[in-house]
C-alpha cells in the first residue's frame, strides 16, 4: 500500500504505478509514502525543451561524473 499526501489530502492506493500516475494527475508537491521509502516532489516532467520544464521552470540541473 502506498499513501500520496498533499497539503489538502491523503490518498491510498495499492501500487506504485497508480501512486505515481496519482501524484501526476494532481500536479502538486506531494509526498509517496511506502513500506520502505519516502519521495517527495511534483511528478510528470515528461520532457524538457530547450532547457525548460513543461511548466515553465528553467531545468539546469546536470549529473557530473567524477572520473
Amino acid at each position: 500500500m502506498f499513501k500520496i499526501i498533499s497539503k489538502e489530502k491523503t490518498v491510498k492506493v495499492l501500487t506504485l504505478a497508480e501512486a505515481m500516475n496519482l501524484a501526476k494527475h494532481m500536479n502538486e508537491f506531494v509526498t509517496i509514502k511506502g513500506a520502505d521509502f519516502e519521495v517527495c516532489g511534483m511528478f510528470g516532467v515528461d520532457s524538457v525543451k530547450n532547457g525548460v520544464c513543461p511548466d515553465g521552470v528553467a531545468y539546469d540541473w546536470m549529473k557530473r561524473r567524477k572520473e
